[in-house]
């Protein structure tokens, strides 16, 4: 079974023993560690795809009995050819060929990824902290975003053109042969890809990625009405894609930070009255404050602890142009001292007002 074979392990192999020896092969063949290495990125995605067959139950199952599965690269690999029998060297020792060696080039052909066509790069993630008025009234911004850009100096093919040569794998040939034991095979050179000559070279300047890194100052504009965890989209300043692909996007979160006195709910703006005890039963002109500065506002006698008083017009602008409301909460506040005089005034209003303030309460108790 040639998915078996991929990862070198027996067909009666556990779970766990696929997932070990997936490890094993991808931290070698993984293309962070052979950066522009054509072969290994190739042969990681082999693995990838045996792992992900093999790990799950029902697609084994599916494998087993059918021997087949559905891989994600169509594009045909090298053709391997045998070419001839070698007698005039020993086919034993250390240089005869095992089993595995023999076929290893006919069982796991190295399908070659499709790197002429265009891939979208991948998107950047960033956020971005805003004052609360600045989030309601709207503000421009700059994020430093560390991305990857096309190379300046191949244009993103990863290859500068240079003067056709003779190709040296090859030397010229365009196949390569080797042997195993007595026999020799022969395959498409994979450095100039069967032509026998060189037409480019690897880029020095992003070694044949097309891309380097680097730190950029990106404008995004805070739009009015933004509230905590809205996510912002600027199109095309994420990486950048891969032969001629589109650039991926930001993605900006924002931040607002809380304001001293004004929270938020919806487009009404909430805001905590502070109102003394002869405010709160003789009632009283006062100052409050709003977006566009401040206004008076008449606090009614009787107004209990809690009690909410709704000003129109005066919250944020929502999405559609209309404005919400300015909520204000009443919090009765005790003096922080109280001298003997006002201790007797207050004894005296106790007197005067001897109605039990909890008879409510009892009556539903």
């Amino acid at each position: 079974m040639e998915l078996y074979l991929i990862l070198g392990v027996d067909q009666s192999a556990s779970v766990a023993d696929i997932k070990r020896a997936y490890r094993r092969l991808a931290r070698r063949y993984h293309p962070g560690v052979n950066p522009g290495d054509r072969t290994a990125e190739a042969m990681f995605r082999r693995i990838s795809e045996a792992y992900e067959t093999l790990v799950d139950p029902g697609r084994r199952q599916a494998y087993d009995a059918s021997g087949t599965w559905e891989a994600s690269t169509t594009k045909p690999a090298p053709s391997l050819q045998f070419t001839e029998f070698d007698f005039s060297s020993a086919a034993y020792g250390a240089q005869a060929a095992t089993f595995s060696e023999l076929f290893a080039e006919v069982l796991h052909p190295l399908l070659a990824p499709d790197l002429g066509k265009p891939r979208p790069g991948a998107d950047v993630q960033a956020a971005v902290t805003v004052d609360f008025l600045d989030a309601i009234r709207g503000a421009d911004r700059r994020v430093i975003v560390v991305r990857q850009v096309a190379c300046n100096t191949c244009g993103g093919r990863g290859q500068t053109l240079t003067r056709e040569a003779r190709c040296g794998q090859c030397q010229g040939s365009g196949s390569v042969r080797w042997a195993r034991g007595h026999m020799v095979f022969s395959k498409p050179c994979p450095t100039c890809e069967g032509s026998g000559h060189l037409r480019a070279q690897r880029c020095a300047a992003c070694s044949g990625n097309g891309w380097t890194v680097r730190s950029d100052a990106v404008p995004v504009t805070i739009l009015p009405g933004t509230v905590d965890g809205d996510r912002l989209r600027v199109p095309e300043r994420g990486h950048a894609g891969h032969n001629g692909g589109r650039n991926g996007d930001l993605y900006v979160t924002v931040r607002v930070q809380p304001h001293p006195f004004f929270r938020r709910e919806g487009d009404d703006l909430i805001c905590r009255l502070p109102v003394a005890v002869h405010e709160a039963v003789l009632g009283a002109r006062v100052e409050v404050p709003t977006l566009d500065g401040r206004l008076r506002w008449r606090i009614p006698p009787g107004t209990q602890a809690g009690q909410r008083f709704r000003i129109k017009g005066q919250g944020v602008e929502g999405r559609n142009g209309m404005r919400g409301d300015l909520v204000l909460e009443a919090s009765v506040v005790l003096p922080a001292s109280v001298d003997e005089r006002s201790k007797e005034l207050m004894r005296e209003f106790g007197e005067r007002n001897q109605a039990d303030v909890r008879k409510q309460l009892s009556a539903e108790c």
